[in-house]
């Protein structure tokens, strides 16, 4: 016969049942970072393909479906998975990028058309605002890793490019932005690799630089 566990007092008869374990005991949920930082990476890669002027502008289009589905949809998903998770950052970061390229794809669907008056100045508010998100966030970043802190970086003066060529119709600084925002990319793609191989291999493959000491740190990202 099994033993019976007790709880409370056994020496007065109190035998219960064991006490039920906590719901969700034992669950790890899988890091959403990779998927985020490989969702925004391969968007901003795109368009700063355009941005840039290394490709014909007739194919802007393209990057609508990206902005709608991986860089927005997938994006905004791996922030609410970082809330589950317990990371505020990651939360926070992702969950606003992927509502930039959610707005990004329905500005140009909806609503550019019907901008009055200066549209450079109404873009280049918008991207101001981005910038000013970004610059702040980049300054969380300290305390995250140094791959991470790159990808902020190089964001922030992408979004600053950007705007001060569309409020001054600047199509050289605009390329400028293109070009950094591809800088920009290619740090987010290679966080996001470093996070996956890091964690398949169970060792430190690619090195990310974790500048948060003493905090808790989870693979490549505790974004």
């Amino acid at each position: 016969m099994a033993a019976t566990t007790f709880r409370g007092d056994p020496t007065r008869g109190e035998q219960l049942p064991p006490a039920p374990a906590p719901a969700g005991a034992g669950f790890k949920p899988a890091d959403p970072g990779p998927l985020g930082l490989a969702g925004f990476a391969m968007t901003t890669f795109v368009l700063s393909m355009f941005n840039g002027n290394l490709v014909d502008e007739k194919g802007l289009p393209v990057v609508l479906g990206l902005a709608l589905i991986y860089g927005g949809l997938v994006q905004l998903l791996a922030g609410m998975w970082e809330f589950r998770t317990g990371n505020t950052f990651g939360a926070v970061a992702f969950s606003s990028y992927g509502a930039f390229w959610l707005s990004f794809w329905a500005l140009n669907v909806f609503y550019a058309k019907d901008i009055g008056g200066n549209a450079g100045h109404a873009v280049g508010l918008y991207l101001w605002a981005w910038a000013i998100f970004t610059a702040y966030m980049t300054v969380a970043a300290l305390r995250v890793s140094g791959a991470v802190l790159l990808v902020f970086a190089l964001l922030t003066a992408t979004f600053i490019l950007l705007a001060i060529g569309a409020v001054g119709a600047h199509k050289t600084v605009t390329h400028w932005g293109g070009y950094v925002g591809l800088a920009t990319a290619a740090a987010a793609w290679y966080a996001s690799f470093a996070a996956v191989v890091n964690s398949t291999f169970a060792r430190t493959v690619l090195p990310v630089i974790p500048l948060n000491v003493g905090v808790r740190a989870r693979g490549d990202i505790e974004v």
